[in-house]
């Protein structure tokens, strides 16, 4: 399966479309936009052990829609909302990979999101909220192989991506989504592997975004980037590729100042350039593996490299997500940092040999 043929899909007849800045109201939209197909609630992040072993994590909930509206079936269990949940860990000391999914149907409380309280859910997999106010969440998630066990608070406010929220990811009208993030939460718990239990601290970053058709045809796929930097600054970036042209790619991202102020990127404002690959043993899928970031309007130059180079997400759908280490400059002083990269489409044309 594809994500990026998912969110190409023409058949969008009945669905909502992202193609106007909307005032966004909370806690009311971190809950369901079921009006529109695809929808996604993501967090990722970097932990540290008190010894100083690292580990990255991610967990997202994906739901998509089968039709624009409910059938006139009298079944419990009919639904037309998918729900898909995905959970990894980057054991980063043992180089090992560990990564997990469900799949379940939006109906008898099976999966679902409510926004007041907060609670994100799959089965027993879910974030819930601690918090009658701001966004103080505990993730919960339990596989066959590890475990997270997590407080995720915000240290500041919420940030709306694009324009007022709407991230255009195309020159055409309603190819967007609606999207907005917490870019360092505060993260505390442990971390459960092989038996063992380990207490972490750390940084996450959460993203939520909705839309009906968010890619062009001739779009390939995506690099995400979500950086945290020493600075206290913070950056997202992404470039969406073109199939033949690379000069077409279309970027976007945005620049979190320490003080909170936001600005936006968009064509020319920065430059991805990949100098390295590495090539999955299971998939036989090659990935970019080390970039440099240019932002020139902060005379910045960050050279991000995977913590490890094996995490891709071998499951329903392949992908490659995990956690980066960021070191350079920004207008001559020294600065590093932490974050996650996400590569979709890479795996088109490639036969798995998993």
């Amino acid at each position: 399966m594809s994500v990026t043929t998912l969110l190409s899909d023409n058949n969008t007849a009945g669905f909502r479309k992202a193609d106007q800045p909307r005032a966004l109201h909370f806690p009311r939209d971190h809950g369901v936009h079921a009006d529109y197909k695809n929808e996604w609630w993501y967090f990722t992040g970097n932990l540290r052990s008190e010894t100083g072993r690292e580990f990255g994590f991610q967990f997202t909930l994906f739901r998509h829609a089968l039709a624009p509206t409910a059938t006139d079936s009298a079944s419990a269990w009919s639904s037309r909302q998918i729900y898909l949940a995905h959970a990894a860990l980057s054991d980063i000391e043992n180089g090992e990979f560990l990564h997990s999914e469900r799949f379940s149907r939006g109906a008898l409380g099976l999966a679902g999101v409510q926004h007041t309280p907060f609670r994100a859910w799959l089965n027993d997999w879910q974030v819930s909220s601690l918090a009658a106010n701001g966004f103080e969440n505990e993730l919960t998630v339990k596989t066959e192989t590890f475990a997270l066990h997590l407080r995720l608070s915000n240290s500041q406010e919420l940030v709306l991506q694009g324009n007022q929220g709407l991230s255009a990811k195309s020159a055409t009208p309603g190819n967007a989504s609606y999207y907005y993030s917490y870019v360092r939460l505060k993260a505390q718990g442990e971390v459960t592997l092989a038996g063992e239990r380990v207490q972490v601290s750390g940084e996450s970053w959460f993203d939520h975004e909705w839309s009906t058709s968010a890619l062009e045809q001739e779009q390939a796929g995506w690099d995400w980037f979500s950086l945290q930097l020493s600075d206290q600054s913070e950056l997202m970036l992404f470039q969406l590729r073109d199939k033949r042209d690379t000069a077409k790619n279309y970027l976007s991202g945005s620049v979190i100042a320490a003080n909170g102020d936001v600005r936006q990127l968009g064509q020319g404002d920065f430059q991805i350039r990949a100098t390295s690959t590495w090539t999955s043993p299971s998939s036989g899928v090659r990935y970019p593996s080390r970039w440099e970031v240019l932002v020139p309007s902060l005379d910045a130059r960050l050279t991000v490299r995977p913590k490890m180079p094996n995490q891709e997400m071998r499951l329903s759908f392949r992908y490659w997500e995990g956690a980066v280490d960021v070191n350079g400059a920004i207008a001559g002083t020294p600065v590093r940092g932490n974050g996650y990269v996400e590569l979709s489409g890479y795996a088109a044309g490639n036969r798995s040999r998993r």
